[in-house]
């Protein structure tokens, strides 16, 4: 057997997990749209290194595995998104708004929800950005597109009475994920979590994000879209003020 088909099988199992959130998440499953989520990230992060264990690689695998990631960091949370457009509260005044195009009527509480879709555009600029960005081989420049994926799902999982509730409402949502899809293609550099030394000087974003996970975890241990905001607020203010 070929041995670069042992990671491209890996990043298939990826893509089939990520095309599994997406069908769980338009019936509202949001719990297994998560763990799908997360599983197709193991399997984003072993196929990678079981091809460099078996010192293989090829074009047709850098590519199936952009194709896997957009499915599964891009479309399955626009998905959950979408279904949560349906959820949340609605001003009144723009629940009320109406509008005709030729012999088409629309309602905004209609058309809202395909501006989830949005997110699936930034998540797949993103990953084209990320494969040609000479920048990104030690780092990364705008947000993860698998942290982002990974936000959502525990925001939903661990939020989802709060939003929606009529302190949340659809107009926030829409905010919101426009500020995730622009920190997707922002120029921020977003902290790697590689260490090659040990020292202070060399980690202090590293050593400072990771002591601040410890009071979250022992808080609240399922809020990961707590510790993806701490970690977007490390890399911002870190990218200013640590060298």
């Amino acid at each position: 057997m070929n041995l670069i088909n042992i990671p491209n099988a890996l990043t298939c199992c990826n893509l089939i997990c990520g095309c599994v959130a997406t069908g769980a998440a338009f019936y509202g499953h949001y719990q297994w749209a998560v763990l799908m989520i997360i599983l197709g990230a193991v399997f984003d992060f072993f196929d990678g290194m079981v091809a460099r264990a078996l010192g293989v690689s090829s074009p047709v695998g850098k590519e199936l595995d952009s194709l896997a990631d957009v499915v599964t960091f891009g479309v399955a949370p626009s998905a959950i998104i979408f279904y949560l457009f349906h959820e949340v509260h609605y001003p009144e005044m723009l629940a009320s708004l109406n509008f005709s195009l030729f012999t088409f009527h629309f309602s905004f509480t209609k058309l809202l929800p395909y501006t989830a879709f949005l997110m699936a555009a930034f998540s797949a600029l993103r990953l084209a950005k990320f494969n040609l960005d000479e920048r990104q081989h030690y780092g990364f420049i705008g947000l993860p597109t698998p942290a982002n994926a990974l936000f959502w799902g525990s925001l939903v999982l661990g939020e989802h009475a709060f939003l929606v509730s009529q302190k949340f409402n659809a107009v926030f949502l829409f905010l919101f994920m426009v500020l995730f899809c622009m920190l997707l293609v922002s120029e921020v550099p977003m902290l790697a979590l590689k260490f090659r030394n040990m020292s202070w000087s060399d980690n202090k974003q590293r050593y400072i994000f990771l002591l601040g996970c410890l009071p979250i975890l022992a808080l609240a241990p399922t809020s990961l879209h707590i510790i993806i905001l701490w970690y977007v607020a490390v890399s911002v203010v870190g990218s200013k003020f640590i060298k």
